[in-house]
């Protein structure tokens, strides 16, 4: 049910807990919700080392109350920023939304666009 596993087998075996102990009615809803929450992990989590440029580049488009919080968070921290993992892969052409759908498939990807 759930088309995008998480890449610890532990959270695919609650996740699958979860939606086994739920009513048929809300099973597709929550299982679109982890697939999606899981491809959007695996995104996040890519193998891309970012440069100090792209931090450059990706803060000169943030507003300037936050781009003062995150040059204060500096580089380091900022590798873990999920808008920056973002900046960085959409940089290297590897887009978010082709990237779930790939995990989650055409099908399933339309349904959860179709819940929010």
């Amino acid at each position: 049910m759930i088309s995008a596993k998480h890449p610890l087998e532990q959270y695919n075996t609650a996740q699958e807990n979860f939606i086994n102990n739920l009513a048929d009615k809300d099973k597709e809803y929550h299982s679109l919700l982890f697939s999606y929450g899981n491809a959007s992990y695996l995104y996040h989590n890519l193998p891309i080392e970012p440069s100090f440029e792209d931090y450059t580049e990706w803060l000169e488009g943030l507003q300037e109350n936050i781009r003062k919080d995150m040059q204060s968070k500096g580089f380091e921290t900022c590798k873990s920023i999920l808008s920056f993992t973002r900046y960085v892969r959409e940089k290297r052409d590897i887009h978010m939304e082709d990237f779930i759908i790939e995990k989650m498939g055409i099908e399933q990807y339309g349904k959860y666009k179709e819940l929010f």
